[in-house]
Formats: C-alpha cells, structure tokens, sequence
C-alpha cells in the first residue's frame, strides 16, 4: 500500500484522493498518537488556506479529534508558519493546517506540527498510517462529557503578525512595494504586517474567492508581478505561495530572485553581524551550483540534504544552525520559527535592504545562478518513485548524466507534493540543457502513463 504522507504531508485532490472520510480519520489517528502520552484532556490547533475545500476537510477532521476526545481550537484561513508558531506560543498539543501550499485549487493538504511547532518525523507520521490502517485498534472513543469540543478564534492571525514585527523590527518608510499574495493565506498578515512597518504597499491577488488559490499567482506564475513591479517603479515586489510558507522576490528591474539567491544575500548579511551560527547554510541538492560556489568564495559552509524543508530543518537542528531553505523559497529562520515562514523571509530580506542602502539587484550579484532547466514529467502517483525500475528511462538518464557529467549536473526525483518526476540539468548553453530536460521529462512521461 502507498504511503499516505509525502515530503509534506498528505496530499491529493479533494473529495477523490483526499476524502472527508480520510480527514476525520488523520483527525482520530493524529489527535491520538500526537497526544496519547499526556494525561491530560489534549488540544489541537487547526488552520487553513483559502481553497474551497478547506471548510470540508477541516470539519471532518475537527470532528475525528473530538472523537477520541481532544478539544480543537480553529483559527481559520492563516498562513502554515502561523500555525507553527501559535501551536509553540499557546503550548497546545498538537497543530495542523489544511492546505497544499502552491498546488491548483482542486487539491489539498493536511500536515501535522507536534506541540513544538515541528513537522512530524517519519516514524510519527508511520504510526498515524498504521492506526488508520488498522480501523482505530485499540483505541477508546469516549462518551459523554468527554467528548472533545471546538473553540473558534479570530485574533490569532494578528498574534502571528506581532510576532513578525518583533522578530524583524526594520523601518520601511519611503519604500515601495508590490506583493503578490498569490490568493491564498497571506492576504491579510503579509500586507498588514508591510504596512504596519511603514511600507507603502501595493497589492495584487489578494481577493481570495476559495476558487482562485494560485491560479497564475504567486510564486510559481511571477510574470504579472514582474511586470507590475516595473509599471509601479517599485522598490521590490514580493510573492508568496498559496499557504505562505515559502517566498520569491523581484528586484526593481524585474528580475525574479529565488531562494538560493534570497539565502545568499540573507545569509551574507547575517555572518557580516555575527548571527549566522557557525557561519552555515542548509541548502538541498536542488540548490543552484552557484550558490555553493558562493559559500566558497566568502567563507559559509553549505550542508546538504535532501529535497524537503523538513529535511532541511533536520540537519539544521542536528548542526545547531539557524538559517537553511530551498531554492523554492522555503527558508527556514530557526531563532523565529520552526518552518519556512514567507513572511519572516520577507522581511529579513527588506532589513538587508534597508541596512545596506543598496537595491536588490545591487545585493544579488553576491552570486552568479548558473543556467539551470527543471521540467515535471506527469506520472500515475503510486508509480513515481519507481521511474529507475524502467531500462529506457533508466539508460536515457545515464546518458543525459553522461554528457553533462564535466560541465554540469544531472538530478532526477519523484516531487514528494505532486504526481511528477521532476528533471533538472544545470550545464552552461541554456537552450541545450532546456531541451536535454524537456526531452527526457517526455520520455519519463511516456513511457510511465
């Protein structure tokens, strides 16, 4: 049987893959084990995105945490890194969000933090599959008073916000900004947050409808932003995923900065203060050649994992570190919060900004991105982890490493979110590696449908 969790939870399209019926049982099986240690009535956190599906889901697994007798607290649409935080500050048990982050509306998520803030490891994760799996053995549904009840806020999107403000306490009076908010969970804290420091804020997509979540919108369709940023003559222009926990930016030409960039500037500024602990960045293997060529050149060490910001979190907390991320704009600051946190990332970004008088693009030449080309094959789900087991697709792949193997790099995964094998070649001529990409995506593709 398929593992129910990914790299980020549980994913799939609402209502098919990801069923109510599903929901309330990641709700039982989640409020159990997250919980089953302590003596006391245990309480779980619950917020969403702003995709249609999320009042469904969120009722059905609301009502499967009550079922083993755990109280909920829902706190609506938030972005993912306010559950995080709010799940540590207000020393619940447990916190789940419903969303699938930058995915189209029809799909959604449910992802589990523990009572730190953290997302789960594996072997929690295996331990809810299991008890699903096994139709609740052993497990006491109580009667009665004990049944667990829901208490609804409204305040806690502003908690998160206080939190921002404090964490990064920059002045942005006189600087233009435009943020996309990509229809999704940062249309209220992010352009609050901006302007309660001062900005002056122009904002697009920032109407969410429960339909429009990330439909060419935030960070992974940044061309109208791109535009927009020109047309205001804006200082930066900043785009968030649909739950926010991941950013992209826009310098005042236009030109997009992905996280290993954002990292690189962040992550210079930081050891030029003496607040880069151990002068190290956790990067995963998606991270452009150049970044590392950048650690080289002025003096941060580069750790690797594997692709995932919990992955990343991992090693940072094994190393100590307080800074990591992925090229997509999942960046982690482990002294403000335990997950990739688009807003944080934001700020710190504009504190850069605003400290070293300099423009964005001034700040992204402390890396050369060398060229890179990453295509999606679309696979059946329960095949995608299965792509060496076919001799075509696996010869195809070690002749495309083959060839690029002295000027470049090959790196074939199965997404951990979405039914895809992902292909990226890095190499110097842009339009061969394109095609060598594309190419091999379409073979992949073929061959597994």
């Amino acid at each position: 049987m398929a593992r129910l969790f990914g790299t980020d939870g549980v994913r799939g399209v609402a209502n098919d893959e990801l069923t109510p019926l599903l929901a309330m049982q990641l709700g039982q099986a989640g409020a159990y084990v997250l919980s089953k240690e302590n003596a006391h009535k245990p309480t779980i956190m619950v917020g969403c995105d702003t995709r249609i599906s999320g009042d469904m889901l969120a009722n059905a697994l609301m009502a499967g945490a009550c079922s083993v007798g755990a109280n909920v607290v829902y706190v609506g649409v938030i972005p993912t890194p306010a559950i995080a935080y709010l799940t540590k500050k207000y020393r619940v048990d447990a916190g789940v969000v419903i969303s699938a982050s930058h995915n189209p509306v029809e799909f959604n998520g449910i992802k589990f933090f523990d009572g730190n803030g953290f997302k789960l490891p594996d072997s929690l994760e295996d331990e809810i599959e299991e008890l699903i799996h096994s139709g609740m053995k052993d497990v006491q549904f109580p009667t009665g008073p004990s049944v667990g009840k829901i208490k609804y806020r409204t305040d806690a999107r502003e908690e998160y916000i206080n939190h921002s403000v404090r964490a990064v306490p920059v002045d942005l009076s006189g600087m233009k900004i435009v943020v996309d908010c990509a229809e999704g969970a940062s249309f209220y804290t992010s352009v609050e947050t901006l302007k309660e420091l001062g900005a002056n804020i122009v904002a697009i997509h920032n109407n969410p409808d429960g339909t429009n979540i990330n439909a060419n919108c935030g960070s992974t369709h940044m061309g109208e932003l791109q535009a927009r940023v020109v047309y205001e003559k804006a200082d930066v222009g900043l785009a968030f995923d649909g739950d926010a926990d991941r950013l992209l930016a826009v310098d005042e030409n236009g030109k997009q900065i992905d996280g290993d960039v954002i990292m690189a500037i962040i992550g210079n500024h930081m050891k030029s203060k003496g607040t880069l602990k151990d002068n190290t960045i956790v990067a995963t293997v998606m991270s452009n050649l150049g970044f590392f060529l950048m650690g080289k050149e002025h003096g941060i060490n580069i750790e690797q994992t594997k692709v995932g910001d919990r992955y990343v979190l991992e090693r940072m907390l094994e190393l100590g570190a307080n800074l990591g991320g992925e090229q997509s704009g999942h960046i982690i600051f482990l002294d403000e919060n335990t997950t990739g946190d688009g807003l944080l990332s934001a700020l710190h970004l504009l504190q850069v900004m605003v400290e070293t008088k300099k423009t964005l693009s001034e700040l992204a030449t402390i890396m050369t991105v060398l060229p890179q080309a990453l295509v999606g094959a679309k696979v059946p789900n329960h095949k995608k982890n299965s792509y060496m087991e076919y001799t075509e697709i696996a010869s195809a792949i070690e002749r495309v490493s083959a060839k690029f193997a002295d000027e470049g790099r090959v790196l074939i995964r199965p997404s951990g979110t979405e039914p895809l094998v992902r292909v990226m070649i890095e190499g110097k001529d842009q339009q061969l590696i394109e095609k060598e990409a594309r190419e091999l995506a379409e073979l992949i593709q073929n061959v597994m449908l």
